[in-house]
């Protein structure tokens, strides 16, 4: 039987992943951790991009994120 979509409710939280790799690897690794603690991930958003320099070379980089998860239905 067909049911009319119900919207989804979600919530936003900030993260920050990080990796000596690249950009690209810190924010897999970002997701890859809140996907530990975070049912139904849905999102993300890019904030902010940043790294460390040590003796005049990239340590690492630092990516700022608002992830989005879905709100599970109660009823």
């Amino acid at each position: 039987m067909w049911a009319p979509h119900r919207p989804s409710l979600f919530r936003v939280t900030e993260i920050v992943g990080s990796s000596h790799e690249g950009v690209d690897q810190a924010i897999r690794n970002g997701i890859a951790r809140a996907s530990q603690t975070l049912r139904n991930l849905d999102w993300f958003e890019v904030t902010q991009v940043r790294g460390q320099i040590e003796n005049g070379q990239i340590e690492h980089f630092q990516v700022g994120l608002k992830v989005g998860f879905r709100i599970e239905d109660t009823s």
